[in-house]
């Protein structure tokens, strides 16, 4: 039980890799905020966690709202008294737009949700974890996050900007108990595509011969198992860094 008693607080937890990161932890003893913006799928991995013999709670939560991620974590406050462990999971794709294609509204909607988001809820959870000098962070990111193809233009730069808060973050907070990394996995079975409306012809061209040599596709469940390395005193010398998941797709 490697996560005995502990609070962890996971957003996009209703499906994929979120759901699968909220199910282990739980399995591990954490008590586990179950956050999405689907109030039925977080509800859903609720119940399947109570079902197991777990502890858990469903937030309903777009985090690309401040209100929303300012409940969130009260919410989690009120119910089991504190925060051990944050997963920014929650996430979208773009359509693989090239710079030259990218619309206002798209660029600013990516950044809400992949990046703002991030800030937002580790900004919140701070003054919990600097008033108990302990507490873990865990961001994920992407293979987009370090290269430039495997995506569009505004997911790679939200992803980018993940794994740079996420550095400057572990850093920033080292002498007072605080971990902060991140996860870039490669391509996962996750309902991600869900947010691609329009694929760019022209982006997914040239992105194609990079999505070619990708080995295999994963599982959320093997992400959910660097979360729980992440989040457990067996990475408690691994701070500002981004663990890398993805089948040895980057090794390329």
């Amino acid at each position: 039980m490697k996560l005995q008693d502990k609070v962890a607080v996971v957003t996009g937890a209703g499906s994929g890799m979120g759901k699968a990161i909220a199910m282990l932890y739980a399995q591990e003893g954490a008590k586990v905020v179950v956050s999405d913006i689907n109030g039925d799928s977080a509800n859903t991995v609720v119940e399947e966690i109570k079902s197991n013999g777990g502890e858990a709670i469903g937030v309903v939560a777009n985090v690309a709202k401040e209100e929303d991620i300012q409940n969130l974590i009260d919410t989690a406050v009120s119910t089991y008294g504190t925060v051990d462990v944050l997963v920014n999971n929650a996430g979208i794709m773009d359509n693989f737009e090239a710079a030259g294609d990218i619309e206002d509204d798209k660029w600013n909607r990516i950044f809400a949700i992949n990046t703002t988001s991030v800030m937002r809820s580790t900004r919140k959870v701070l003054p919990i974890f600097l008033a108990k000098e302990q507490g873990v962070i865990i961001n994920i990111a992407s293979a987009g996050g370090l290269y430039g193809a495997r995506a569009g233009a505004a997911y790679t730069a939200s992803k980018h900007a993940v794994v740079g808060f996420t550095k400057n973050t572990g850093f920033m907070y080292a002498k007072q108990g605080i971990r902060c990394n991140a996860i870039a996995p490669g391509g996962v079975e996750t309902n991600i595509g869900a947010s691609m409306t329009s694929i760019n012809a022209f982006g997914m061209g040239r992105i194609q011969p990079g999505l070619a040599i990708n080995p295999r596709t994963g599982k959320s469940e093997e992400i959910a198992k660097v979360a729980l390395f992440l989040a457990s005193d067996d990475s408690s010398f691994v701070n500002g860094t981004v663990l890398t998941a993805d089948a040895g797709w980057t090794a390329y």
